[in-house]
């Protein structure tokens, strides 16, 4: 029998994974970015698992992490995997923190990480309900306790998604879809997906829950029964496969210039 892997591949840049006097000798906590990824445990319509947000979280940290040198120095916070899903009520299976809670948890690590000698904090985030309350945090982070702090922001473009999908398509879509099932096909039911958009591009006004100049707030389950918003039997393993890499790739490309460029998150008038 094979022992237990206890901590990820990427241990050595893993603070829990760390003794205490591995952290303190560390010598370049003052520039090295200290990732912190941020999901959700929420509904993903009949097909997914409802840890979707946080799972991709992770898979995107081990593998920007395989893809980047030993002489790009980063470190990987323990994640957040509960966050603010209070859009997704009414379903079984979804976990809720207030904005309250999800702000004074990334703001604990922070000071944490301050006190542990660290200069850099950024934000892996795969939950769009966490983003107002994350960017309000950031700024206080910046202002208050002097760390540079900021997102990852990766530019990844998926060519194949329809302009229906990139308007509508914005949870447990086609692209959720895909990446689940290249990365835990097990764990999905692809013969359970729908296809539902709560609006189209074709209606007339400007007015959109996400991916507009103009939203509005909505629950899932008052602009969709099954959950699902957009086109998830679309999804198919071989672009799953392909976007993730892409994705990968982007974060990779982040953190290695969020450790190279000193004058990023350095600002307290923030994004």
């Amino acid at each position: 029998m094979s022992a237990p892997t206890p901590f990820p591949r990427y241990r050595s840049r893993y603070l829990p994974a760390l003794t205490p006097a591995q952290i303190a000798s560390l010598p370049d906590k003052a520039w090295a970015p200290v990732v912190l990824a941020t999901g959700a445990i929420e509904q993903h319509g009949p097909h997914l698992p409802v840890a979707v947000d946080s799972f991709l979280g992770q898979v995107w940290v081990t593998r920007a992490a395989e893809r980047l040198p030993a002489d790009v120095p980063f470190y990987v916070a323990p994640p957040i995997t509960i966050g603010k899903s209070n859009e997704h009520v009414g379903f079984p299976g979804t976990l809720i923190l207030s904005k309250d809670v999800l702000r004074l948890q990334v703001f604990a690590v922070a000071q944490q990480l301050k006190a542990w000698g660290f200069g850099v904090l950024v934000i892996l985030n795969t939950h769009g309900g966490n983003t107002s309350v994350l960017t309000y945090t950031l700024r206080e982070i910046r202002a208050q306790l002097g760390l540079r702090a900021g997102y990852l922001r990766p530019k990844i473009r998926f060519a194949e998604i329809t302009p229906q999908e990139a308007t509508y398509g914005f949870h447990a879509n086609q692209w959720e879809s895909a990446a689940m099932l290249a990365l835990a096909r097990a764990h999905t039911k692809p013969e359970w997906a729908v296809c539902h958009y709560p609006a189209s591009i074709h209606d007339p006004g400007e007015l959109r829950p996400e991916n507009a100049p103009a939203t509005y707030s909505w629950a899932s389950q008052d602009i969709s029964p099954s959950g699902i918003m957009g086109d998830a039997p679309a999804a198919t393993i071989e672009a799953g496969e392909r976007w993730s890499d892409l994705a990968a790739d982007g974060f990779a490309a982040e953190i290695k210039r969020w450790a190279q460029d000193p004058t990023l998150g350095a600002s307290t008038d923030l994004f």
